[in-house]
């Protein structure tokens, strides 16, 4: 597929651009500055870079794959996220924002001990690595590999790692955040015009209801044997997978530490949540547009959902290329280049994300306790070298993601066995007064032993489990529970200062109920998650 002279220029002047502003915006000062931001972020700030360097590359091509694959079945995942996300705004955010953090782990030390702090970050790093920035640069490669087929995908994946590395690695989150006001935009926007050019093909709204209203395809709530959503899953599995993603992930709630204020993350959070209702228009139903307008070319195609695996085997049809094609095949010249200006924008937005979370976490939770006096610009450089290495691993280990069945599938399968335990450990610590450190890290690390051994049994001893991953997330969640609750019954109670400033009680909602006694109703923060939680439920049930 060839890209015009226009869409070229476009989308180079724009990565030219992106960096020039990031670079420009740059704050290397100090810690602070480098790795939150200075703490000075306002909501729209939050809530746009939160929205960017959630939707990776990944992200549109997994979501408009699976839209391909299976319908509007994905979703499932954004809203309850927003569920997700108005529940973390209201009760854990305040504690995070409050404890003056640099990192998630190092909110476990303040509540448990060093042992958790040091777990849950080395879990973290590998995650961002291995799933963050290696799945985010092998979906990029993928869309320019579409464009230059004569290129070799290794090669354009150390390419884009150059790029999008280069003003993160120096100018810190400062820089991304500042990069991710625009990309959000342009993200937005191109996905939108995206979605209402596929719609004009297939023939309006009116005949994509009419071609795709047969049961399924426009159904988000699926049966108990469904391979994508099963019904109870989506109840019970994804709200821990979403609980991990944007309440315990270093990647989105370093965002969230950088706002100025209490008020200001919250209303960030629930911006993104609001956005996030909109991804079932602008990312997945394209994806199922492109199978009613025959895409791929494949004559009698069947009309019922196929693995990805089997479309690749079978048809020749790569489901994590549909969005790409979608934007080569019905953009006109001069739109293309915008629209891939969004993709990149995906890909730089969620790369720099993930170097800024792994250099946090490398510098704050294990580089400080080596060099306890270290300054704050020796914290930077350590921080920018981590940054190189992540990105130098991330592009070893990107082209080995092919091997999935497709991008969403690898993500959050592997994420569904390391996150029950974390999430798990962290509602213990903050609604649970006797938990302590010893039943959180006996807890932890047999959640992760039963992991590793289903990991290994699927992927190396070829043995399949009969059980979908959201239904198996709630049964590593209940045992990693009730390990931490016996443990910790049975040794000795955590320290007053353990529990004071770091667990929740009743007296604080009063506390905030009081203190808001004169905000104006529409800039009450709880109004605000009302009607969010309204705006969800009625999404679900317009595709129930």
């Amino acid at each position: 597929m060839s890209l015009s002279t226009i869409d070229f220029t476009v989308l180079l002047a724009y990565i030219l651009f992106i960096i020039w502003w990031a670079l420009k915006n740059g704050k290397t000062e100090n810690s602070d500055d480098y790795f939150l931001a200075g703490r000075n972020l306002s909501w729209p700030m939050v809530g746009l870079s939160l929205f960017a360097a959630s939707v990776s590359s990944s992200t549109l091509m997994g979501h408009s794959g699976e839209g391909f694959i299976s319908g509007i079945a994905v979703f499932n995942y954004n809203w309850i996220s927003v569920l997700v996300l108005a529940f973390f705004a209201t009760f854990f955010l305040p504690f995070y924002i409050r404890s003056g953090i640099f990192t998630m782990p190092e909110f476990l030390e303040r509540r448990f001990d060093g042992r958790s702090r040091t777990y849950f970050s080395f879990i973290t790093i590998i995650g961002n690595v291995f799933l963050d920035a290696a799945a985010t640069l092998y979906t990029g490669a993928l869309i320019i590999k579409m464009i230059f087929p004569e290129a070799e995908i290794v090669w354009i994946i150390i390419g884009m790692a150059a790029v999008a590395g280069s003003y993160t690695i120096i100018g810190g989150l400062s820089s991304a955040i500042n990069a991710d006001m625009i990309q959000a935009t342009i993200l937005i926007i191109g996905s939108g015009l995206l979605f209402f050019f596929a719609l004009k093909n297939i023939g309006g709204w009116e005949t994509f209801v009419e071609r795709f209203n047969d049961g399924f395809w426009l159904k988000l709530t699926r049966p108990l044997d469904d391979p994508t959503v099963p019904w109870l899953g989506m109840w019970v599995g994804i709200p821990i997978l979403g609980f991990y993603f944007w309440a315990n992930n270093q990647v989105m709630v370093q965002r969230v530490l950088s706002a100025k204020s209490v008020d200001h993350g919250r209303k960030g959070v629930l911006l993104v949540g609001f956005l996030y209702l909109l991804t079932i228009f602008i990312f997945i139903i394209p994806g199922l547009i492109a199978r009613g307008i025959d895409l791929y070319g494949v004559e009698n195609l069947p009309h019922k959902i196929i693995s990805g695996s089997v479309l690749k085997q079978e048809y020749g049809i790569n489901t994590d290329q549909v969005y790409p094609r979608l934007i080569l095949e019905l953009l006109p010249i001069g739109l293309i280049g915008i629209i891939l200006s969004a993709m990149i924008s995906a890909l730089t937005s969620t790369l720099s994300a993930t170097l800024s979370s792994v250099s946090t976490l490398f510098t704050m939770d294990f580089y400080s306790k080596i060099d306890k006096n270290a300054s704050s610009k020796k914290k930077v450089r350590v921080g920018q070298i981590t940054a190189v290495i992540t990105l130098v691993i991330a592009v070893i280990w990107a082209p080995y993601i092919r091997d999935f069945d497709s991008l969403i599938a690898y993500y959050q399968e592997i994420v569904s066995y390391l996150a029950p335990p974390i999430v798990g450990t962290f509602f213990l610590g903050l609604f649970w007064k006797r938990a302590n450190g010893t039943g959180a890290i006996i807890g932890l690390f047999s959640g992760l032993l039963v992991a590793a051994t289903l990991m290994i049994m699927k992927y190396i001893l070829n043995f399949e489990l009969e059980l979908h991953f959201l239904l198996l997330a709630p049964i590593l969640l209940i045992l990693s529970l009730i390990i931490t609750v016996v443990v910790s019954l049975s040794t000795q109670p955590p320290s007053e200062e353990k529990i004071k400033d770091n667990t929740w009680t009743v007296q604080i909602w009063r506390d905030e109920t009081k203190e808001m006694k004169g905000v104006v109703w529409y800039k009450n923060y709880r109004f605000q998650v009302v009607v969010l939680i309204l705006a969800c439920f009625g999404m679900y049930a317009a595709f129930f």
